[in-house]
């Protein structure tokens, strides 16, 4: 093997290890999935202020009607909100048997208004006026604080994110699209055997171990959709991988989902924001479903960047803004309702006359939950994200 296809076979290796964890199913039934929206999506027109006169002056051409017969109008929630017509099939069953809910006003402190920084922020999970750490985020700290008993972790990317990166070495794979490996076993135990005494070792050999196992767990969905038993795309059919994986592997999850940038021609009832929501709603729907009686002990959480402007811009599309609407989905989530603090959307509640407030702080929210679903003390949370949690009622 050439030096440089032997690199470029690194480089794509998972890292391993939780520290001879590997494969070994977690003493904890509690499950985690962290999806996020890459992109800043427009959670104004997902969860939708129905009640407030201002939202359709402010988006003449992108609003979602109020809910009616028309199929296009939003979903009845409550008297202040509605649902975005295109998750009619998927979310709003799950939210009407009360495993769904929404926090809207949710998000981080960060008002930069910028992807990276903003993403960086909330995949740290620190505080905006102390010095950053970049080496750790707020999903390492969790499991770091579960131990290797109750919490094994596995980022569904191609690089291990910030929120992953930390004290515990944690895997990464993506299963966007799973083929043939492009290290063969023997060329893998040559490769495990330069390494043999080297720091490197058992990272190397776990990767190698990782990989395997994940191959082995899809052969069966693989074999189907070569014979077209399968017709699942893009996040649908990743959720259910996902699903697989954690149903009996792994208990804390990552995976991300891009494209919700929309300055131009988002559309409202339909069109390419409609067609995003149907799809993500399709995959967490799939993934519920694929969890089967082990739904009922597991959490996902949904959150992007930040919201967007609340009012649409010459393009008929939305720019950068600030607060977001976070959901929680589960088998034993409290949902059926939308959680946290409050105000009513008119133009001079707007957080800088251009977009939502924060009003549900992110690290305290994701605190207080954590402290629900794994029994946190109080320091448990403060070391994980610096911060005191809030219980929002969500499980």
């Amino acid at each position: 093997m050439k030096r440089r296809t032997l690199l470029h076979s690194l480089a794509a290796l998972p890292i391993a290890t939780m520290a001879g964890k590997l494969w070994a199913a977690p003493a904890s039934k509690t499950r985690l999935l962290f999806v996020f929206m890459r992109g800043g999506y427009d959670a104004t027109n997902l969860l939708v202020p129905i009640s407030s006169q201002f939202y359709y002056k402010a988006r003449p051409n992108i609003a979602v009607p109020k809910p009616g017969d028309d199929p296009n109008a939003a979903l009845p929630i409550n008297a202040d909100w509605g649902l975005h017509p295109a998750l009619r099939e998927t979310i709003y069953p799950l939210f009407t048997i009360g495993q769904v809910a929404f926090v809207p006003f949710a998000g981080t402190e960060d008002i930069s208004r910028s992807h990276f920084e903003t993403q960086d922020s909330i995949e740290l999970g620190q505080a905006l006026d102390g010095t950053r750490d970049y080496r750790s985020g707020f999903l390492n700290r969790l499991a770091t604080t579960l131990n290797t008993d109750r919490a094994s972790a596995i980022s569904f990317t191609d690089q291990l994110p910030l929120i992953m990166q930390g004290g515990a070495q944690l895997p990464n794979m993506a299963l966007r699209s799973i083929g043939k490996p492009g290290v063969d076993a023997r060329q893998a135990k040559l490769i495990a055997s330069m390494y043999g005494d080297t720091a490197l070792a058992r990272q190397v050999r776990d990767g190698f171990v990782v990989r395997e196992d994940v191959m082995k767990e899809m052969i069966g969905e693989m074999d189907a959709a070569n014979r077209n038993a399968i017709t699942a795309k893009g996040f649908e059919l990743e959720a259910r991988r996902i699903a697989k994986l954690m149903k009996d592997k792994y208990n804390i999850g990552f995976v991300d989902v891009g494209g919700w940038d929309t300055h131009v021609g988002q559309g409202g009832a339909s069109g390419y924001l409609a067609g995003r929501f149907e799809e993500l709603g399709r995959g967490l729907a799939a993934y519920a479903k694929e969890m089967g009686p082990d739904w009922k002990d597991t959490v996902v959480v949904v959150v992007s960047e930040f919201g967007r402007t609340f009012r649409e811009n010459g393009n008929r599309g939305t720019d950068h803004g600030h607060g977001s609407v976070y959901w929680v989905l589960g088998g034993g989530v409290a949902g059926g309702r939308v959680r946290g603090e409050q105000i009513r959307l008119e133009q001079n509640t707007l957080f800088q006359n251009r977009d939502y407030p924060v009003l549900n702080e992110y690290r305290a929210m994701f605190g207080g939950l954590f402290a629900r679903m794994y029994g946190l003390d109080a320091g448990q949370v403060e070391r994980i994200f610096g911060a005191k949690g809030q219980d929002l009622g969500l499980i």
